[in-house]
């Protein structure tokens, strides 16, 4: 008997749209001998929709326009286990053997999609409520990562009660340039590098834009590595990759254009700095309590330092993307992480 597997798409979230690629990926490449899909869009404003429609409108951002779309809801009563599909006059419950929230960024990466499947008691892939929301908020993450050992960028925290000039002078004191970011946002939404305090006036305004909470980073030299790491107890890590910049920073144009960046996988670096930065990496993995599989992102710098980035709880999961190149490199295929994730459930 085939597994059902819900999977949620879209969400009311700036990174809507990166999920409708990750979930149409996820979709393409799914065992469908093996298991019965069923798909739950969320649109921007946040209505859910069972989805029948043809897979190709998904990408296209045409799904909830569709016929075949139905109201339904997750209920956090575990005596209402199941997805709840909404009739005009009826209910009707449809029993998931597993979740799979294909969801970026807030309302779905940051721990609130979490609680509620936690609540509802059905199985779901990925991080749990705490390490979700945990590792969604740059400001806590850092600073329990530094807590137990591991270098961090230094930083300076803003919060919209804060007082400005004074936040600033102590930035400042970092020393240009700065990176200014919403705390809780991913695929480099609402980030800027500042080179003057008139830059990151502005770029601490544009962050708030995102978040209420702002933090703002002094620049590591080096470059950007990443690790895939897959698994709850027994952790399999993937291939090490290395973004390689011609100018700017790894912002979200780049991350899903490569317009002027490129991605090696496996990392130009030795084999002492690939076993530096999986070490590392695993370290994160279990200080922030993650489960399933997260990708973790870290810089290397010229003196061979490992220093800590952010840890994505739900990368992106495209064919191309990051988290399944790394461990294709390994010999994991597409279809085959897919199905460890639903195993680990």
């Amino acid at each position: 008997m085939k597994k059902k597997v819900a999977i949620l798409f879209g969400g009311a979230s700036s990174e809507y749209l990166v999920s409708l690629v990750s979930a149409s990926a996820v979709i393409a490449n799914i065992n469908t001998e093996k298991y019965e899909l069923i798909l739950i869009g969320i649109t921007k404003k946040g209505e859910w929709l069972r989805y029948n429609g043809p897979i190709h409108k998904i990408e296209e951002d045409t799904w909830y326009d569709d016929d075949h779309c139905l109201p339904v809801l997750i209920s956090p009563s575990k005596k209402m286990q199941g997805i709840i599909e909404i009739y005009k006059n009826t209910i009707k419950k449809v029993e998931v053997d597993v979740i799979f929230p294909v969801l970026h960024g807030k309302n779905g990466e940051d721990g609130t999609m979490q609680g509620l499947l936690e609540l509802s008691g059905i199985p779901f892939i990925g991080c749990k409520t705490l390490s979700s929301a945990i590792c969604m908020d740059k400001d806590i993450a850092h600073s329990l990562a530094q807590a137990k050992g591991v270098k961090i960028p230094g930083f300076v925290t803003l919060r919209s009660y804060d007082d400005l000039s004074t936040k600033v002078k102590e930035a400042e004191k970092l020393g240009y340039p700065l990176f200014v970011k919403p705390a809780k946002a991913g695929s480099s939404f609402g980030i800027t590098k500042a080179n003057t305090s008139e830059g990151l006036i502005k770029g601490i305004e544009e962050g708030f834009k995102h978040d209420d909470k702002v933090v703002v980073e002094e620049h590591i030299e080096g470059f950007e590595v990443g690790c895939a790491i897959l698994g709850t107890e027994q952790l399999i890590v993937g291939a090490v990759d290395e973004i390689e910049l011609s100018q700017g920073f790894f912002d979200f144009t780049e991350k899903y254009t490569l317009q002027s960046s490129k991605i090696h996988v496996p990392a130009r670096i030795s084999k002492e700095n690939e076993e530096k930065i999986k070490n590392v990496a695993k370290h994160l993995y279990r200080i922030l309590e993650c489960t399933g599989f997260a990708r973790v992102d870290m810089f290397l710098t010229p003196q061979g330092e490992i220093v800590f980035n952010e840890i994505n709880t739900i990368p992106g999961f495209t064919a191309h993307s990051r988290y399944p190149n790394m461990l294709k490199e390994i010999g994991i295929s597409y279809s085959e992480l897919i199905d460890t994730l639903i195993e680990l459930v």
